[in-house]
């Protein structure tokens, strides 16, 4: 079939389901009976395609339709895509849409996924249509697809995780107890637990500084040169990483504590110029004879600063 006789194939189709009332008739007769009752079909309305992915735009017929349900607020759509040849993956770009979809519902400030009821519309020469419209069918393994996107997925919720659990972890021990950890305790008191987890299962020099950094830069550590010379003292393969990290740090600090030094050194600087010129100020105007009320609000000088520039005067 050529293209010209494909594009004519979906322009009348979509001249037809333009129609809102033609595509009400559609969706009353074909939907099955479960999903139509929950449908109140004099809202049905047509709704933007737009939001198509770049490399479904040009493979689906966009007939999007909202149609709010029977039991309230709340949202179903019903997709219609029209195929003249049978496509062995179909559920799966139909899937595919159906989560655009649910995607652009969320965008418009939605909070949760409305229901979206994919219809393939056929009438091609291989007949019957081929191909399951099952998505898990799309799976090489659809029974262990079902078992996956049918239920709930796997939570590994770290935060309810007993330490003693978490310690028979093996390799991934280490992340989940620090990561467990990193915020409500101080690491010093892991530090035997993590020297030990590093012996028993011991990590490349790479992981290691990065979990020494992670530590010393997002954990509530109250000693930190005391964490580090427990590791480096509790490990059999790391003290030459933890004396390069502890050097580091201490450069680091070194650098910060002569910035802040700077800062405050150049702040009580400027401070004690400011309080030189008031002084100067307030000598002149009290030569000048002017009261000592009117200086003191002119230069900010305490009663005692004044009294003690009046008494220098005599």
């Amino acid at each position: 079939m050529t293209t010209s006789s494909l594009s004519q194939h979906d322009s009348l189709f979509k001249k037809f389901l333009g129609d809102i009332a033609v595509a009400r008739d559609f969706l009353e007769i074909h939907l099955p009976p479960h999903l139509r009752e929950r449908c109140d079909f004099s809202t049905l309305a047509m709704e933007s395609g737009s939001f198509i992915e770049d490399d479904l735009r040009t493979q689906c017929s966009d007939m999007l339709y909202s149609v709010q349900t029977n039991a309230g607020r709340g949202y179903i759509y019903t997709l219609i895509e029209h195929q003249s040849s049978p496509e062995k993956l179909m559920a799966w770009r139909l899937m595919r849409y159906s989560m655009a979809a649910m995607q652009r519902h969320l965008e418009q400030g939605n909070e949760t996924l409305p229901v979206v009821i994919p219809l393939l519309f056929y009438h091609g020469t291989t007949s019957p249509y081929p191909y399951s419209t099952q998505w898990l069918d799309c799976f090489t393994d659809p029974e262990l697809a079902e078992s996956v996107y049918t239920q709930a997925f796997p939570l590994v919720d770290i935060t309810a995780m007993p330490d003693d659990e978490i310690l028979s972890h093996r390799r991934v021990a280490l992340l989940e107890l620090v990561q467990k950890h990193i915020r409500t305790r101080d690491m010093l008191e892991l530090a035997g637990d993590i020297a030990r987890l590093l012996n028993l299962w011991a990590i490349p020099k790479e992981q290691f500084r990065s979990l020494m950094y992670y530590i010393v830069g997002r954990g509530e550590t109250s000693d930190t040169r005391q964490f580090l010379h427990t590791i480096a003292a509790q490990t059999q393969d790391y003290q030459e990483d933890v004396m390069t990290i502890a050097e580091q740090l201490r450069q680091e600090g070194r650098q910060e504590g002569i910035h802040l030094g700077r800062q405050e050194g150049r702040q009580e600087g400027r401070q004690e110029g400011e309080h030189t010129a008031s002084l100067n100020i307030a000598r002149q105007l009290l030569a000048n004879g002017v009261e000592r009320t009117l200086v003191k609000m002119s230069t900010g000088l305490s009663d005692d600063e004044l009294a003690t520039l009046f008494d220098d005067r005599r």
